[in-house]
């Protein structure tokens, strides 16, 4: 078994470089890291090309049995613990990542599911992630993005979203305005989150309906909220006057799970 133990190796060059986003959208590839998301890659079939594993790292000899048979059927990378530390992105790694190839952003759109959800130029990676955790934790399989939100495939995207990344389609829309004006075509009616109306979330019936979810600072751009066939808000009970967009989706679509529920 041969131990990459050189940072001069062009295979380790190639791994650090995936941290950019420009050369992962040249070459197609992400970075994921972690024993959970490896497992969770293994299991959704996501196209893993190498799994790099750190030789001597303690926390490696905390890989299930049953997983090491799993990832023993790709191709593994091993490399010494001081390279790993060069090519990890977490304070505290488990000794393993794995390089997956992208999926195409480029998709169509299902129109058989409740409600669809698009994010209007969010930034955060953080936020990002979550709402793919959300989407996919009431049973969406796709969400639909501006050209200008963050990369789904930043580290901090992939980490937040605690494997969803593997089971929620990304759609990326080049003129998202135009996307919605489409999706409105088939009995979708358009829903956007405002402060500039007295209508609550939970006035809603949540059935064939796309929600918007704006941009951090901004909200959603004026040219989608003339678009729009409603405004909601969250109701505020206290002096806070905004929510992180992140959880004013969950909150927004754990409505339509509580209504799916009394169907």
């Amino acid at each position: 078994m041969q131990i990459i133990s050189s940072k001069e190796n062009q295979f380790i060059k190639h791994i650090r470089k995936l941290k950019d986003k420009k050369y992962r959208d040249i070459n197609n590839e992400y970075l994921i890291e972690g024993i959970k998301l490896i497992k969770e890659a293994i299991q959704e079939k996501a196209p893993i090309k190498q799994i790099i594993i750190c030789d001597d790292c303690e926390k490696v000899e905390s890989i299930p049995k049953d997983l090491m048979y799993e990832i023993a059927k790709y191709e593994c990378i091993y490399v010494t613990k001081k390279i790993f530390e060069i090519l990890t992105n977490v304070v505290e790694p488990q000794g393993i990542l794995a390089i997956i190839g992208k999926s195409d952003l480029k998709q169509e759109i299902n129109y058989n599911e409740d409600i669809i959800v698009a994010l209007d130029d969010i930034q955060d990676p953080g936020n990002l992630g979550t709402i793919l955790r959300t989407v996919d934790s009431i049973g969406l399989t796709q969400l639909i993005i501006s050209k200008g939100t963050a990369d789904v495939y930043n580290p901090k995207v992939i980490r937040s979203s605690m494997g969803a990344i593997f089971r929620v389609k990304v759609i990326e829309s080049e003129n998202l305005e135009q996307t919605l004006s489409e999706i409105k075509k088939h009995k979708f009616e358009l829903l956007v989150t405002s402060l500039q109306t007295k209508k609550s979330v939970y006035d809603i019936k949540y059935k064939k309906k796309i929600i918007v979810i704006g941009n951090e600072a901004n909200g959603v751009s004026k040219e989608i909220q003339e678009l729009a066939d409603n405004k909601i808000k969250i109701p505020m009970l206290g002096k806070t006057e905004s929510l992180n967009a992140s959880v004013a989706t969950g909150i927004i679509l754990y409505e339509y799970v509580r209504q799916k529920l009394l169907r």
